[in-house]
């Protein structure tokens, strides 16, 4: 599914990933780099870069969104579908149904309520007024329960005095358009209908379509799709009608996430924050309804990227979805590596040991960057620390070969030098990617060791070496105390701006016992940043801006150029307390929760970086993805990081360390899993943590 035409990238996606539809997560058409940056002066003479014809995509921000891929439904809150914009059933990329238009009585009910009941479900309410009379009161409530699977439930409940016959029509149609074409509005028109059993098919030269309805009709006309009912309500009565969605011959959508209730924990929370709870409920519902299987190897589940734009495999965004959410349990992360263990680039060359990935777009300063990159970074530390959480041993033996092609790609990407570039090895070395490969290197020497095999030490050797000239030469110096670079170009100079992705400076990963990695900066610099993190330019009030809001292009709607993204916020929230500056971390944290009570608690991947201001709201981004996988697993991890919850399932230790503040009260999370069994959790309104359950044998560490 995409929208822009694929490029060459350093490293070609695999095959089971399908390419993003945007610009922001997906490889750009290549074009000749601008002699300066947006936001600078234009030099003299320098030439006016023309805008080029771009395709705008719909807004998805106000639509309610089932999914349970590899189906998902698209309504408004009217609850019609009526074939505009994105409306519609699809299944795998494709809209199966785009058009599913109820009346009674020859009306259209009013809307007055629509709501998600679940991550693949949502309930909309009408109202109908039939009486002659002077009275206002409607007598119908029109219930639609619509789920993602394909499966529409009509419900006539009658509150009229008097016994009602009322007709009953359901108009349908569909294009059977890829979801590209139906995003960029060339989706065409619709396509003829049959009548087929108790319902209509449609058919194009790809695709077959049928939508059969219990109880069955009492007439169909397929030159209008339309299906009609004669209903008998007695008062008080309801009546149902069902409508079923069926695609290419292959019966009725089935979801994989339907048979993944087992693929992660059924973790709760309670507290004295009322939204901990909706928050973490919907975060796994979120996650296992963006669960896919690998066709060719169906026992492995990894999380898409997001819906409705990037339901397919994303490796950076899948690895860091599946790493944030070990306390739900190893399965999916173990899927995950197997998937991207299977694309792992083998034989000669300088890319061998490379995850692939596609390029990404780096926000306004910066040229695109290499998803591969960071992929092949974050495969070893996911493998590492899903061995703490308790992988079985014989899953991490199996991919141990993957992981360390991926740290020998980091050395010889690495070679004589001692930062690593990204996508060129000319282009700049970034900062967030010395923060993956440095995490990289060190947890992926605590592996090597953990098994006997050689490595470890060279690894340990770069990464100190990589430590000491980042903090010389990647350092900003002001009179403000300084900044982490944004990157460092080939040449040595820095690109000096302040972002959010120096919140992964302060992710440093689990090694063995409960302890953290040490960091690329030094105390005074981590002290530094966390004031600059936690500071009116990088705090919004509802999360950490991707880029700050006094820097040179700022866009509060600017993917990486001001919005404010759920990743990176959490990611800055679990480093701020760990490292010991728990107001600034709790700010971030109740910024975020705010905002997602505004969301319904379903985070969106990103939101306007607008300043928060009294009775205000965050403003949604119009194309971001909502569900997205990273933003659900987001919302376990900050949970999570309030417990300090520190596992060593190999030395049969876990090992917690509760931010003392307690931003968010007391908090209890239970049915979490720690070793392959339940881990509950209590951290009381002192600061104090109290395991509840654990697994047999499992002791608490110091």
């Amino acid at each position: 599914m995409s929208l822009s035409a694929p490029s060459p990238a350093p490293s070609p996606a695999p095959a089971s990933a399908p390419s993003p539809v945007s610009d922001r997560e997906g490889p750009r058409q290549a074009a000749p780099a601008p002699a300066f940056r947006p936001g600078a002066p234009r030099p003299p003479g320098a030439p006016v870069l023309a805008l080029r014809p771009t395709v705008e995509l719909p807004p998805a921000h106000t639509a309610l969104i089932c999914v349970a891929l590899p189906a998902f439904a698209i309504s408004t809150d009217q609850g019609q579908l009526m074939g505009r914009g994105l409306e519609g059933f699809y299944r795998s990329g494709r809209r199966v149904l785009s058009r599913c238009r109820l009346r009674v009585a020859g009306r259209e009910p009013v809307a007055v309520q629509a709501r998600m009941l679940s991550a693949d479900s949502a309930r909309f309410v009408g109202t109908l007024r039939l009486s002659t009379d002077a009275r206002p009161d409607p007598e119908i409530v029109v219930e639609r329960v619509r789920h993602a699977d394909g499966t529409e439930r009509i419900t006539l409940h009658s509150a009229a005095e008097r016994p009602l016959r009322l007709p009953v029509e359901v108009s349908l149609g569909t294009d059977l358009a890829e979801l590209g074409l139906v995003a960029s509005g060339r989706a065409g028109p619709e396509l003829p209908a049959d009548v087929h059993d108790s319902g209509m098919r449609w058919s194009s030269a790809t695709a077959r379509c049928t939508v059969t309805a219990d109880p069955a009709p009492a007439d169909a006309l397929a030159s209008a799709g339309l299906l009609r009912w004669e209903l008998d309500l007695p008062p008080g009565a309801s009546r149902s009608v069902e409508l079923r969605v069926r695609a290419d011959s292959a019966g009725p959508i089935r979801a994989t996430g339907h048979g993944m209730k087992r693929s992660f924990t059924t973790a709760s929370a309670t507290g004295d924050d009322p939204r901990v709870q909706p928050l973490l409920t919907r975060s796994v519902e979120d996650l296992r309804a963006l669960l896919l299987r690998d066709p060719d190897h169906p026992t492995d589940m990894y999380p898409a990227a997001g819906a409705p734009w990037r339901c397919g495999l994303a490796p950076a965004e899948a690895l860091a979805a599946a790493r944030m959410a070990l306390p739900l349990g190893t399965r999916v992360a173990a899927g995950t590596l197997r998937t991207l263990a299977r694309s792992q680039l083998t034989g000669p060359g300088t890319r061998s040991g490379m995850i692939p990935g596609p390029l990404r777009d780096a926000g306004p300063h910066l040229p695109p960057g290499c998803t591969g990159t960071e992929a092949t970074l974050l495969f070893p530390v996911l493998l590492a620390e899903a061995r703490r959480w308790g992988l079985p041993e014989q899953e991490v033996e199996e991919l141990l070969p993957a992981a360390q092609g991926c740290l020998r790609w980091l050395r010889t990407a690495v070679g004589d030098g001692t930062f690593l570039p990204d996508a060129d090895p000319d282009g700049p070395a970034r900062c967030e990617t010395q923060a993956h490969a440095h995490r990289a290197a060190l947890l992926g020497a605590d592996l090597l060791d953990a098994y006997g095999i050689e490595g470890g030490a060279a690894l340990r050797q770069w990464a100190n070496r990589l430590r000491s000239a980042f903090r010389a030469e990647f350092w900003v110096e002001d009179r403000a105390g300084g900044r982490p670079a944004m990157a460092r170009l080939s040449d040595g100079r820095l690109v000096p701006h302040l972002a959010g992705e120096a919140a992964h400076l302060l992710d440093t990963g689990l090694l063995g016992s409960g302890t953290l990695a040490p960091g690329l900066l030094d105390k005074v610099q981590t002290e530094q940043l966390a004031r600059l993190v936690g500071g009116p330019a990088m705090d919004s009030g509802w999360g950490l801006r991707s880029l700050g809001s006094q820097e040179a292009a700022y866009n509060p709607f600017g993917h990486r150029g001001g919005a404010v993204r759920v990743q990176e916020t959490v990611v800055a929230v679990s480093g701020l307390a760990a490292a010991g500056y728990e107001k600034e971390a709790g700010s971030l944290l109740r910024g975020m929760l705010a905002a997602s009570e505004c969301f319904g608690h379903r985070l969106p991947e990103m939101y306007a970086g607008e300043q928060r201001s009294e009775g205000g709201a965050p403003l949604p981004h119009p194309t971001a993805c909502r569900p997205a996988a990273t933003a659900a697993a987001a919302g376990v991890h900050a949970l999570t990081a309030l417990v300090g919850i520190r596992p060593d399932a190999p030395a049969g230790t876990v090992t917690l360390g509760p931010v003392r503040s307690v931003p968010l009260g007391e908090l209890g999370l239970t049915a979490l899993s720690v070793a392959g069994a339940p881990f509950s959790v209590r951290v009381s309104r002192l600061g104090l943590a109290m395991v509840e359950e654990a697994a047999e044998g499992l002791q608490l560490g110091v």
